[in-house]
């Protein structure tokens, strides 16, 4: 549905060509937005640019370390909106690479907030944060006044962007607001490490699926579109009373444990009668994590309107299509 509020609104993407901000990007030029995106890595398989929407925004070339680049953005382009997804993503390269998963993420979020607090004009700024900032949990589920204190690389990043964004809010009134997501899921998701869109490649090829732990790590998964929805309602409402500075949950609200999605995605298939190889090799990750979406509810008004079902279908034919199976 058309959202006469974005109609040429001047809107930055970081972390545009990624999977969450390639349908991002498309809903906001589907919506009659000016969008500029940054781009580090020219990746052509990413849905950016195979759907055609790269060809419809400006692109700039270059890295969120580079703050004379940012402030050049935001000034010529006369950014009213920023979005800032940009990040290194994987919990394993974090492990294996922490400096360079610190460099973007966290670096890169103080550079991106500078710049916006120097620039005029900027009305509306959405960071993502990650349900991964609250850490190892205490207390389930998470909900926003829950302390965050990661302690694996990738955590640790995320506890700090979603501290820095809430500092930059209270202390230089900047309008920020901040999403922790649960694990987000759908078509040009091409992380096949990541179990939907791993499992659902094996599948679709009618091979075993393997889930690296034991199975029964509990986590909840949203809807890609979903998602889309959550962020474009959050920026709208990001200069109303109790929503600058704010950081909101994003979740479907029901955990399911890893071999319950596998099953899932098997059920949804044109082979049943797969059955998954359970490794129980993983490490560093933590057992159970889930977040309450209720302030989303009642503040925003948002609601997820797949199920994980339904979204796994829709998924599994986005795939099948990119597969050519």
């Amino acid at each position: 549905m058309e959202n006469s509020y974005w109609q040429d609104k001047r809107v930055f993407v970081t972390g545009c060509s990624g999977f969450l901000g390639s349908w991002i990007v498309q809903a906001l030029v589907d919506q009659g937005a000016s969008v500029v995106g940054l781009v580090r890595d020219h990746v052509p398989q990413s849905m950016l640019f195979r759907s055609g929407a790269a060809e419809q925004i400006r692109i700039v070339n270059g890295e969120l370390n580079d703050i004379a680049l940012l402030e050049r953005i935001l000034a010529e382009y006369e950014v009213q909106t920023i979005f800032h997804l940009a990040a290194q993503t994987i919990v394993g390269i974090a492990n294996r690479s922490p400096l360079s998963t610190f460099e973007t993420n966290i670096r890169g979020t103080w550079h991106l907030l500078e710049a916006a607090r120097r620039a005029t004009g900027v009305n509306n700024i959405v960071v993502a944060s990650s349900e991964k900032a609250y850490g190892e949990p205490q207390v389930l589920p998470f909900v926003e006044d829950h302390p965050l204190h990661g302690r694996h690389p990738y955590d640790v990043s995320k506890s700090c962007v979603d501290l820095i964004a809430q500092s930059y809010a209270t202390t230089y009134g900047l309008p920020v607001a901040i999403t922790r997501f649960s694990n987000l899921y759908g078509g040009g998701d091409l992380n096949w490490n990541r179990l939907i869109p791993g499992t659902i490649r094996s599948v679709l090829r009618g091979k075993e699926p393997l889930i690296r732990s034991d199975g029964t790590f509990k986590r909840d998964y949203v809807y890609v579109e979903d998602a889309v929805s959550a962020y474009l309602a959050l920026a709208e409402r990001t200069g109303r009373p109790g929503i600058c500075g704010e950081a909101f949950n994003f979740g479907f609200g029901r955990p399911v444990t890893a071999l319950e999605v596998v099953q899932t995605i098997i059920e949804v298939s044109d082979h049943p009668d797969l059955q998954p190889v359970i490794l129980d090799e993983v490490k560093h990750e933590i057992r159970d994590e889930y977040l309450s979406p209720q302030k989303a509810h009642d503040l925003l008004a948002w609601q997820p309107q797949e199920t994980l079902a339904s979204g796994l279908a829709r998924s599994m034919a986005w795939y099948r299509k990119y597969l050519g199976l």
